[in-house]
Parts: structure tokens; sequence; C-alpha cells
């Protein structure tokens, strides 16, 4: 479990195919000072196992299904990485719960500089749709985020200098794909809803 607040921005540092899976290396400092192996840590909000720790890197085997449903699929050497250690008992709880299970990749639409802060525009499927509220919480690439505008094609969230400065959104571009995650209690709250519904009254 994590908080969506980033702590270090890695680099990958090489991605080698297992068949149809995948084994890569993470160039780290911060996020592995305690580390240990088997321990979890966020890579773009995808929860993945630390394994072969080292002083400045960490590697991770990724599933099939992960490399098909986020976009660690995509991954190439050199590029940026969000990276967060899981939370623990007396981690403070600055952003919101995140799993780290991707629920859907998004689209990266556009960025307007305010001087200072910067507003993201996030196009995102359909099926989405019915867990994003405006002023509600959602994760981009593993940052906790406020829907600050929302659209039945997009939302928007503001991002501040420190944000834009730890993270890889400054890096991203028009039509890159990213990892979204909804806030899990809506999820739940859907869940209890539908078995209401269908429950016969005693």
């Amino acid at each position: 479990m994590f908080t969506g607040i980033i702590e270090e921005l890695g680099r990958v540092r090489s991605v080698e195919p297992r068949g149809k899976n995948a084994y890569i290396t993470i160039e780290a400092r911060l996020v592995i000072e305690d580390t240990k192996q088997g321990d979890s840590i966020s890579v773009n909000g995808v929860c993945l196992t630390a394994l072969d720790i080292h002083s400045d890197s960490f590697a991770a085997d990724v599933s099939r299904e992960t490399l098909e449903r986020s976009t660690l699929g995509r991954l190439q050497p050199g590029g940026a990485v969000n990276l967060e250690r899981a939370v623990t008992p007396v981690t403070r709880l600055g952003g919101h719960i995140v799993q780290g299970h991707v629920d859907a990749r998004g689209k990266f639409v556009s960025v307007v500089d305010h001087e200072g802060s910067w507003t993201v525009r996030i196009e995102y499927p359909m099926d989405m749709a019915r867990y994003l509220v405006f002023k509600g919480s959602v994760a981009v690439e593993g940052i906790s985020l406020t829907i600050a505008a929302l659209t039945d094609d997009y939302f928007e969230v503001a991002i501040i200098p420190k944000t834009w400065e730890v993270t890889n959104f400054s890096q991203l571009k028009p039509g890159d794909e990213v990892n979204l995650e909804a806030d899990m209690i809506a999820k739940y709250v859907e869940r209890i809803l539908r078995f209401a519904e269908t429950t016969p009254q005693q």
C-alpha cells in the first residue's frame, strides 16, 4: 500500500524480456536505503517486488498481466520513473490510499504553464468514469492527485512545483500513456451497492 507521494525520480537501467514477462532494473538511491529483498516499491504507480538490491539500483520481475495493463511494457532504458516505498504503520498519509494496482491506461493530453504551477489534462477510458468525481482523488503514474476539473472525456489536475520537480510529469508529452488508479474506497462502495441491489430482502 502507498500514499501516492513520490519519493524519488528513478531511471530505467535495463529491460530484459523473459518470455511474455520482463525483468527490469531501476537506478535509484533514496528508495533502496532501507529496502530489503521482497519489499514493495511503486514504479509509475505499479506495485513491484524489489529484487537484486544494490546501493544504486534494484530489479523487479514484471508479469505479462502488468505489462499489458500498465505502461511498464513501454519502458525504455534511460526513461524516468516515479518511485515510492510502501507505507509503514507510522507513515504520514499525505496523499490517499493507493494500492499500486493499475486500473487503466489514460493519455496525457496537454499541460498549461501558469508560471509556477501547471494544469495537466488527462484523457481517461469510459470504464474509469464511475470512479472519478470533482475534487476526488486519483493516482496518475503513482502520484496522488486531486481532480480539479472533470468532463466525460478527460480530467484536469493542478501540479505544484515540488510535484513537477520530483516526478516524471515534466517529461511527458501529448499522446503519452499514463497509469491510472481509481480511489479504492469508491470501488468497495460500488461492490457493496451491487450486492445490496441483488440480495433478496428477508
